[in-house]
């Protein structure tokens, strides 16, 4: 067994011994080897001589290793290890069975088994987050735990998705009761920028509005449930304002998403005191509606007026938990105390305790007997003795000390006190209605229009402050539309003097406006920044006010900081957009523009084509900067043709008088400056001042004045 020949037979061992005596033989012939009519490979091909796997191949030769002859007689080069081929042998381990694996066998190995290809359904990444999240909302809707929600959807990652978050969450609290609406909206306002950025909460929406036909097909008041959320969303400050406006551009005017829209800018965005209405709409934190509250009060109260207890009282106030609210209250009680003579002993007790308990707070107690002045007319028609009987009630209550002597001041100054004159009031009711009808419509002409045929200038400063005042209390939608009234005011009615005795008026009621507005100091501080950036008040201005503020007053803090805000860099940019800016650019870039379309125009551009530039500009109350860059590069250029330009844009209504006269008056408060550089400025000035007059451009009050004015700049020159 150990030969070098394998387990070779004996017949195969004397056909071995022969092949290679021949091959010998014909060694020694080299020619003959060619010839040779068996050559070894062949004999040995022809007795199929095969040697096991487990045995040596033969070594004698080197023709039986690498040259092996085909059926056809033809010599086939052999793969290397004598592998594949034709009429070859194959590899010394090939093997012509299939392998079988024991899996009984001691020295079995799994990774021996052949692979097989399993099929597996591939799972999409956004399918999964969306299962993902309805587990989160199950669970918050359940514990009410914002903070467990909103690490839960940190860790679940996928950011990406969030905004489908929005739509889940938003989607599954439109179909069950109002505490889960409310928990929603709560959710979302705790996410906002911590978790979810603002761009994505604003997707969530988007897709929210264009599966709201779908959403209806399930919940049957779908599109005004979304268009609450939305207004929620608004007023959390979560949604700009101008969402509503942008989201609209993107939908068909017939789909429910468009009317969702609708619903919330006209229904919820757009009614009085909305921001109060829409936060308690599902109950807020209390999770029960402003009617349900204001139910309570009265039974409370009624509670309270039959058995006198007043300890009990202030207990069910303080459980009401609505403490912004308390002023409700004080309306409430005194209405009651009107009402039913004797229970005013007891009303009067019931306010005293809750002032001093420090239950109704000093700025609610003063809303209260505020907002009660402000519905005496109305009140009077049911109680006939209404105003008497408040005239002897509030110097009682300042006399116990819970009410603040503030309110006589407040209300001699406003015109609401009790002996505040008619016409006053009138004028507040009604300009009180035509503030909130500017905000809803952003008719600035209109505005004009109404305050026109009021026929009432003297009263101006109290107009600015109760503009501001409103819209202090209000988003910054209607902050920026305050600003650009007062722009377009300033000139076309009031007079700088008005304004600085309206922002006076503002400024030394701050302390107690801040009662009811916690910011409003540095509220107030924007709006002088920005007049002053706007042109509308001059720096100066700002000491004026300062001089006439009483000694020690905390106004002063905040004209100071409005110096302050004016100082800083790039103040013009950064206060011109404080609230979003009606046109988004600053002060400085508009005049740029200005400046660019003039000179444009004046080299050989179209009348046509500069008017359209300044419509595109989109700042109508800046319209006097194009109406004096005009006359100075006419100045500069000797060239009229400027004035055609301004004739064009009068006539198309493009600048209005009111802004031609303030182009005009900025020219020639600023005359004295510009002889420096263009000597006979004064002389030009008269003469375009002559023309205006002649093409009916300015006011008449200007033009009145028109013939004293050239006289005296002729003598000065």
């Amino acid at each position: 067994m150990a030969s070098s020949e394998g387990f070779l037979t004996d017949e195969q061992r004397e056909m071995l011994k022969i092949a290679s005596l021949n091959l010998e033989n014909l060694s020694s012939s080299p020619k003959n080897l060619s010839s040779s009519p068996k050559s070894p490979s062949m004999f040995l091909s022809e007795h199929q001589l095969k040697v096991p796997a487990a045995g040596k191949a033969p070594t004698a030769g080197i023709a039986v290793r690498h040259v092996r002859r085909s059926h056809s007689g033809k010599f086939v080069r052999v793969k290397k290890d004598g592998g594949g081929g034709k009429g070859t042998w194959g590899k010394l381990l090939d093997t012509d069975g299939e392998s079988h694996i024991d899996r009984n066998d001691p020295n079995y190995d799994s990774g021996e088994e052949p692979y097989q290809l399993v099929g597996a359904t591939i799972s999409d990444p956004l399918d999964e987050y969306k299962k993902a999240v309805i587990s989160i909302i199950e669970e918050y809707f359940s514990t009410g735990d914002v903070e467990v929600a909103a690490s839960d959807l940190r860790e679940l990652g996928s950011s990406q998705y969030h905004p489908y978050f929005i739509k889940r969450l938003v989607s599954m609290a439109m179909d069950r009761h109002d505490k889960e609406k409310e928990m929603a909206s709560v959710l979302l306002s705790s996410l906002y920028a911590a978790v979810i950025s603002p761009l994505q909460i604003r997707d969530g929406f988007v897709i929210l509005l264009e599966s709201a036909d779908d959403l209806a097909v399930d919940i049957l008041d779908a599109v005004d449930i979304l268009a609450l959320f939305i207004a929620r969303a608004v007023v959390d400050d979560i949604l700009p304002p101008a969402f509503l406006t942008r989201a609209k551009k993107t939908l068909p005017e017939s789909s429910k998403g468009f009317r969702v829209l609708q619903i919330a800018e006209k229904s919820y965005l757009s009614a009085p005191h909305h921001a109060e209405l829409v936060e308690r709409r599902w109950g807020g934190s209390t999770h029960v509606t402003v009617e349900e509250v204001k139910k309570k009060i009265a039974d409370l109260l009624r509670e309270y007026v039959e058995n006198g207890d007043a300890f009990e009282a202030c207990r069910c106030i303080r459980e009401l938990g609505v403490s912004f609210f308390h002023h409700e209250v004080v309306k409430r009680a005194l209405i009651l105390g009107m009402e039913t003579r004797t229970a005013e002993p007891l009303i009067l007790k019931l306010l005293k305790e809750a002032s001093e308990e420090g239950l109704i707070s000093s700025s609610q107690m003063l809303k209260g007997f505020t907002r009660l002045t402000e519905s005496l007319d109305d009140l009077a028609l049911d109680i006939p003795s209404a105003k008497s009987l408040f005239q002897f009630l509030v110097p009682k209550a300042i006399a116990e000390g819970w009410l603040d002597a503030s309110f006589l001041k407040t209300s001699s100054k406003d015109g609401q006190g009790p002996a505040e004159d008619k016409k006053l009031r009138r004028y507040k009711e009604e300009v009180v209605t035509i503030i909130h009808e500017y905000f809803l419509s952003d008719d600035i002409p209109e505005l004009v229009r109404s305050l026109e045929d009021l026929g009432m200038p003297e009263f101006n400063p109290i107009f600015l402050k109760k503009l501001i005042t409103l819209a202090m209390d209000r988003k910054n939608r209607e902050k920026e539309m305050a600003s650009v009234l007062l722009s377009a005011l300033h000139i076309e009615i009031f007079s700088t003097e008005d304004i600085v005795n309206g922002f006076v008026m503002l400024v030394e009621s701050a302390e107690d406006t801040a009662l009811d507005i916690l910011d409003a100091s540095n509220e107030l501080a924007l709006f002088l920044a920005r007049a002053v950036i706007d042109d509308v008040l001059a720096p100066l201005n700002l000491e004026e006010i300062s001089s006439k503020l009483p000694p020690n007053c905390s106004g002063s803090e905040t004209v100071h900081m409005a110096r302050s805000l004016i100082a800083a860099r790039h103040a013009g940019e950064r206060i011109l957009r404080c609230w979003g800016g009606g046109t988004g650019w600053a002060v400085e870039d508009a005049k740029d523009k200005i400046q660019k379309l003039l000179e444009e125009y004046e080299s050989g551009g179209d009348v046509s084509e500069a008017c359209q530039c300044i419509r595109d500009l989109g700042m109508p109350f800046f319209n006097h900067e194009v109406v004096k860059k005009s006359l100075v590069m006419a100045m500069e250029k000797k060239n009229d043709r400027m004035l055609d330009l301004l004739q064009e844009c009068f006539n198309e209504g493009l600048i209005t008088i009111n802004q031609m006269t303030k182009g005009f008056t900025r020219i020639k408060d600023g005359l004295d400056d510009l002889a420096l550089d263009i000597p006979n400025a004064k002389e030009k000035f008269s003469f375009y001042l002559e023309y205006a007059c002649k093409k009916g451009w300015l006011q008449a009050f200007f033009g009145s004045s028109v013939a004293d004015t050239f006289s005296t700049l002729v003598a000065a020159t």
